[in-house]
């Protein structure tokens, strides 16, 4: 690090284990390597592998890749070290070994002595770690506030408070009881889950990947529900060049399309929907009769036609 970087302000970042996670954490990563920060994104050797050639060589001096080993477990290989292609049993040992390498990352915090940590939604042992070294802690929440603000009032409100947002009451009755995830000792003899404590442990604020022009009724109540300040900073989407895309079929087709008629439809790039959850997602967009862009993916390595994929005769409908 030459001197200038050496005066930059110091950010250590650890995102959770998945690619949904990790692309917005190295998107705010490239944000703020064009101001006077230096950033050390911390992750599993499977995943800094992914993500080494979305770094170029002039966002490699203020980005640093910092390898974040798992303990080893016989039935997680180093190439599990990820939720991409990961089994769905193996899930929950995933977690329970990167929750046992925060020892692992003590390491990294005494050793980098970071200005700042910025952390995911599962791991609340980062917060505590840092505070360690009286280093803070802000939490970057790489979904959206609705849902956020759903569980939080679930977590932090009454239950005779009426929920303020009339399209979110009917999952009232299907989470009332329900744990956003497991729960964890909260440090004064009662138990809280994961999500709810990182929220609790992040420095006066937590970062959002999201923009007010969408939710900002939900940015609006969260500070209410979690006392915290709410920052959007989205939306974080991986760079493309637009000179490139601007005369794509797709964009071409948008060009011909009213203001908000269109709706995106994706679940995510490690969600694979089963032949009958493609239907029921293809009925309700029919009957919907918006114009619509749709995302299939399907799990690595499985090919299919995406006229296999769909209902028969729903591409005909639409061409």
């Amino acid at each position: 690090m030459d001197s200038k970087q050496s005066n930059a302000t110091k950010v250590l970042m650890l995102p959770w284990l998945a690619q949904g996670h990790t692309t917005p954490f190295l998107e705010l990563a490239k944000k703020l390597s064009t101001k006077d920060f230096h950033i050390y994104l911390c992750s599993t050797p499977i995943i800094l592998t992914s993500i080494h050639n979305r770094i170029t060589k002039t966002q490699s001096l203020s980005i640093e890749l910092v390898p974040f080993h798992l303990p080893p477990t016989p039935e997680l290989p180093p190439h599990h070290h990820t939720t991409n292609g990961l089994p769905p049993h193996l899930l929950p040992t995933l977690i329970n070994a990167f929750d046992s390498a925060s020892p692992e990352f003590s390491k990294l915090v005494q050793t980098l002595r970071p200005d700042l940590v910025i952390y995911d939604f599962l791991q609340p042992w980062a917060p505590t770690i840092a505070s360690e070294y009286n280093i803070p802690a802000v939490e970057f929440v790489t979904t959206g506030a609705a849902v956020v603000s759903f569980f939080s009032f679930l977590a932090f409100k009454k239950p005779d408070v009426e929920l303020p947002f009339p399209e979110l009451q009917p999952l009232l009755g299907s989470f009332r009881n329900a744990q956003p995830n497991r729960p964890v000792d909260d440090g004064g003899g009662g138990k809280q889950t994961p999500m709810l404590e990182c929220m609790k442990k992040s420095s006066k604020m937590i970062l959002f990947n999201t923009f007010r022009e969408l939710e900002g009724k939900y940015l609006d109540y969260l500070p209410i529900s979690v006392e915290k300040k709410i920052v959007p900073i989205g939306p974080l989407v991986h760079e493309t060049d637009h000179e490139e895309n601007k005369d794509s079929a797709i964009m071409q087709w948008l060009g011909t399309k009213d203001e908000l008629s269109t709706v995106f439809v994706s679940f995510g790039s490690e969600s694979f929907l089963s032949e009958e959850e493609r239907e029921e997602i293809a009925n309700g967009l029919e009957l919907s009769g918006v114009n619509f862009i749709w995302v299939v993916r399907f799990p690595g390595g499985e090919r299919t036609e995406v006229e296999e994929a769909l209902p028969v005769g729903f591409l005909e409908r639409y061409e």
